[in-house]
């Protein structure tokens, strides 16, 4: 007979863990024996899915299927499993459907979205208008992170274009915030660096005459293409480095900015000051923060997405309970967790946050 118990089936008692990266697996692991003395029945957990690098509090994810790394690993987590199971302890998880981080360089769907617009198989997973009144955001969405007028920004030599040697992506970068360029446009910047890349610059610009689809999968390639030969070739990497240097613009001289300007004109996006948002943005965000963008979780391809490690977790005995962060922010609150249920059995425990507005009153 083994000397583990089978963990509570009855929430009785949870204490709440707030992970971070100086609150890890480990020191869970090492706290369970004097939870399990004060009868606590179950770990109240903090979000567990990859956030954005140094969140303190969890809610900012970047990914729905990895563990946040710097909380630790697959490995950590499970002995932390085991060490509540053997307590005849569980594990109530906090997750969050209605909106995820973006902003900086982490969410790789949103950066994908940023780069083919549209486009992009993720644009319809952010709760994005693509069609709003403005004329200038038509086709784009709004980027309200620039801490003064764009025009300042842009002058104070600022945004800075770049090129990544190991993906062959160009992106312009303000501070730890990443735009990629569109690979239509890389021409725009290949035009600048002369012979060696002209006939790349050329193959990029004929990327706008494909159907969506189509030129996603070949600028996927070209970009492939475009890595090896600066890696290969020191006749294209000068000439990448000699086209970025004709975006850089010189600070007091206004005009110098206009080519670095045009590219980014021709983007999927606008940037632009933050304090813009409340009249500007596009797309629904967690309450009034702007790098907190709300998701379409009624679809049911984002819902399997970004549930795929949460209903591991729940098929392995891992997690017994779920806390749904932000309800109220969903299209469809009861039909989110009906699937729920569906998706997680009847057994598991599963309640949700509710902020009462002053108009509001909780069902007897």
């Amino acid at each position: 007979m083994s000397d583990r118990e089978p963990a509570s089936p009855i929430v009785r008692a949870t204490y709440r863990l707030q992970f971070h990266k100086g609150f890890t697996f480990r020191d869970a692991t090492a706290l369970v024996p004097y939870l399990a003395q004060l009868g606590i029945s179950h770990i109240y957990a903090s979000p567990l899915m990859e956030a954005r690098p140094g969140s303190t509090h969890g809610y900012d994810i970047v990914n729905h299927n990895r563990l946040n790394p710097e909380i630790g690993s697959e490995a950590e987590f499970a002995a932390l499993v085991a060490t509540l199971k053997k307590h005849g302890m569980g594990l109530i998880l906090d997750i969050v459907p209605n909106h995820m981080a973006v902003g900086g360089a982490d969410n790789a769907w949103w950066l994908d979205v940023l780069e083919w617009g549209e486009a992009s198989p993720y644009a319809g997973y952010f709760d994005v208008n693509w069609d709003p009144l403005r004329e200038d955001l038509k086709g784009r969405v709004l980027l309200p992170v620039l801490g003064d007028q764009y025009g300042a920004v842009l002058e104070r030599s600022e945004i800075e274009l770049r090129f990544d040697v190991a993906e062959g992506s160009f992106s312009a970068w303000y501070y730890q915030h990443r735009f990629p360029l569109s690979p239509p446009s890389y021409a725009i910047v290949l035009q600048r660096g002369g012979e060696p890349v002209a006939r790349l610059a050329g193959d990029f610009a004929a990327l706008h005459r494909l159907d969506p689809a189509e030129a996603r999968r070949i600028g996927g390639e070209m970009k492939s293409r475009l890595a090896r030969a600066a890696r290969r070739d020191a006749a294209v990497a000068g000439a990448i480095e000699a086209a970025l240097r004709d975006f850089t613009g010189s600070p007091g001289r206004p005009t110098s900015f206009r080519r670095l300007h045009r590219l980014l004109e021709a983007q999927h996006y606008r940037i632009a000051n933050w304090r813009v948002a409340a009249e500007e943005i596009n797309y629904r965000r967690f309450f009034n923060i702007n790098d907190l963008a709300g998701l379409r979780i009624e679809l049911p391809e984002l819902f399997a997405a970004t549930h795929r490690m949460v209903f591991a977790m729940i098929e392995r005995g891992d997690v017994e309970g779920l806390r749904i962060d932000h309800i109220d922010g969903l299209f469809d609150p009861a039909a989110y967790c009906a699937a729920l249920r569906q998706e997680a059995g009847d057994e598991l425990y599963i309640t949700v946050e509710k902020i009462l507005a002053r108009y509001e009153r909780l069902p007897d």
